[in-house]
């Protein structure tokens, strides 16, 4: 079975904080790494998601492997919360890029709003370019962030507002698993990854035992919507092992599934051509 990791960070190989969490897991915080363990699994491409700069050298990682989402986090704004006068200009230049995929935005940890009007050019944009916004929905990693903002019936009104825009939901907005179930489920231009459900290192018949009623609740809502064409492999490396993340997906994912959400509803949302 082909896989593509629709949800992943790249960091550069010389911070040892980037190691030191890829060792958590059992990994290297390295491409060559990486291209050996997506060999083993079966893995055969990923989507980085972008953060930090938006500056157009080269693509996060080799093409080969990767596509990107150019992505607008906090670090791109100013001391006043203000982003860059050409924000829109800048996107686009990596749009027109055939390496890069999509947008992605994280409007908790920048506490806007995805109806601000900041974000309107983005959306025509990604419209107009068929590449889709994915936004991280759900848990930050910080204290600081805005869940309100973050949350899926945010998503919700930009969605209805933007009818021809697509967008990815990251994380399938864990832990607000019933709305996220009902924006998927009602707006047909929302997918969502299933990316970051874990972190660190996993027992995985541990954590089936102690977390039954997580993993019930997770199973009951993404069977209840019955929208396996809008759902997306993506394990969030390096927060997780990749082999236990795979393994995990397919305990959580109908068999007869399983093509589509590991690989297929991946290359068809992202236009990886694959």
């Amino acid at each position: 079975m082909k896989i593509i990791d629709a949800h992943l960070h790249l960091f550069p190989e010389s911070k040892a904080w980037a190691e030191e969490m890829a060792r958590n897991v059992g990994h290297h915080n390295s491409t060559e790494h990486l291209r050996q363990v997506y060999r083993e699994l079966g893995i055969v491409h990923g989507v980085v998601m972008g953060n930090h700069s938006l500056k157009t050298g080269e693509a996060p990682g080799p093409r080969d492997l990767f596509h990107y989402c150019v992505g607008l986090d906090g670090s791109l704004l100013d001391e006043e919360g203000r982003p860059p006068q050409d924000l829109a200009e800048q996107v686009e230049v990596h749009l027109r890029r055939e390496s890069c995929c999509g947008i992605k935005l994280y409007p908790g940890y920048n506490r806007i709003a995805l109806t601000d009007p900041l974000y309107e050019p983005l959306y025509e944009l990604a419209a107009r370019y068929q590449k889709p916004v994915a936004v991280h929905m759900g848990l930050t990693a910080h204290p600081r962030a805005y869940l309100k903002y973050c949350h899926p019936l945010a998503l919700d009104e930009a969605a209805a507002d933007h009818p021809d825009t697509r967008f990815v939901m990251c994380h399938f907005g864990n832990p607000f698993l019933e709305a996220a179930a009902a924006v998927v489920e009602k707006n047909p231009n929302v997918a969502a990854d299933l990316s970051g459900l874990l972190e660190g290192p996993i027992d995985l018949e541990d954590y089936f035992t102690r977390q039954a009623g997580y993993v019930t609740l997770l199973r009951t809502w993404l069977t209840a919507i019955d929208c396996w064409d809008d759902l997306l492999f993506g394990t969030d490396w390096p927060i997780v092992n990749l082999g236990t993340y795979v393994a995990f997906i397919r305990r959580l994912i109908p068999e007869e599934h399983w093509e589509q959400v590991f690989f297929q509803n991946a290359n068809r949302v992202y236009g990886l051509g694959l």
